[in-house]
């Protein structure tokens, strides 16, 4: 993991007395391995980790004694109570909501609440977010667009649930007409986006062992497992509340398929007959091309002879390159002003 300090972690280093001796429990979203370093300040610090690839990070890291590190959607039933909470805001401000109204139930009457962030990614908003739980908020600390809000809960905290924070929505595409369920901030939370259904429109009938890698909420291999039963479908993504939202999509229609945890390939065993994917390019806030760059150059090692590779992307990034390093042969399937639909095996 890298040793470089993000913005929102140099801002923790310069108040880093606030969380010492607390119990504390942390989640959101991490640009680095300062946790470990907060962590040891600590009583006793839990991470509730959504997303696979920081959580993989930690596990091989030298983290101290004093730091857990779960990754999942939500706390387990049976959990520790704790007298401080740290969020470091995601990306999607509903999924701000959907972590502070399932983590507040675990706290203690008067504990403290910090959030943190980047002005960009809604810290701004730190009065709104923590509203329903505190009388007062105040900033403690701004440096680098980057802030520190504290509040103390003051507020009775209602009882967490799950189902009250699943969004859903009917698809049809071509025969098949599918109830689509998302958690806050998963991809397709809301409707069927422009690159997936460009992809849908031109994929042909599969065969075999089929995945759907980076299923958000698990749109794809849905519809695959709607549109041949036969298929063997697996959906894996980074993010917990993508597979939760994958899992019930699969349950709500009846269908069955592999739901897993996986960075890009990093839990994907071979041989595959297909690899279906509209890959992310963002890693929080930023644009990040790597993780797709690599998967194109290790797919072929995961694909059966004569497997294949469908790929959306937005028009402007540069994957051909990659594909025509690893790949015999590689086209472009379909594209509209916006996106293209690569097949390549």
């Amino acid at each position: 993991m890298s040793t470089a300090q993000s913005p929102v972690s140099q801002l923790l280093e310069r108040n880093l007395s606030l969380f010492a001796g607390k119990r504390l429990l942390v989640a959101g979203f991490w640009e680095d391995d300062y946790l470990c370093t907060l962590a040891a300040e600590t009583a006793a610090t839990t991470l509730l980790c959504t997303d696979f690839h920081r959580y993989r990070q930690l596990q091989a890291c030298s983290a101290p004694s004093t730091l857990v590190t779960l990754f999942d959607h939500a706390l387990p039933a049976q959990s520790d109570r704790f007298d401080a909470l740290l969020l470091c805001l995601p990306k999607a401000k509903r999924e701000t909501e959907y972590l502070l109204a399932s983590l507040a139930p675990w706290l203690t009457a008067g504990a403290d609440l910090f959030l943190a962030g980047e002005n960009r990614g809604g810290i701004n908003s730190a009065d709104r977010f923590l509203a329903p739980y505190a009388d007062a908020t105040h900033k403690i600390d701004s440096a680098r667009r980057c802030s520190l809000v504290h509040a103390a809960l003051s507020k009775p905290v209602a009882a967490f649930e799950l189902d009250a924070w699943v969004q859903s929505y009917p698809l049809t595409h071509g025969a098949q007409s599918l109830q689509i369920l998302a958690l806050p901030g998963v991809f397709s939370a809301n409707e069927l986006d422009e690159g997936t259904a460009l992809l849908l429109d031109h994929l042909p009938p599969l065969s075999g062992r089929v995945l759907d890698l980076g299923c958000g909420a698990g749109v794809i291999g849905a519809l695959l497992a709607a549109r041949q039963p036969d298929l063997q479908v697996e959906l894996c993504d980074i993010n917990a509340l993508a597979l939760e939202s994958a899992r019930r999509t699969l349950a709500a229609n009846g269908l069955s398929g592999q739901v897993f945890a996986s960075d890009m390939l990093s839990a994907v065993q071979g041989p595959l007959n297909a690899v279906i994917t509209n890959p992310p390019f963002h890693a929080g806030l930023n644009t990040l091309y790597a993780p797709t760059e690599q998967m194109i150059r290790e797919v072929p090692t995961r694909l059966a002879p004569g497997g294949q590779l469908w790929l959306v992307a937005n028009a402007f990034l540069r994957y051909p390159p990659h594909l025509d390093a690893v790949f015999q042969q590689q086209q472009v399937v379909a594209e509209n002003r916006r996106f293209r639909v690569y097949q390549a095996h």
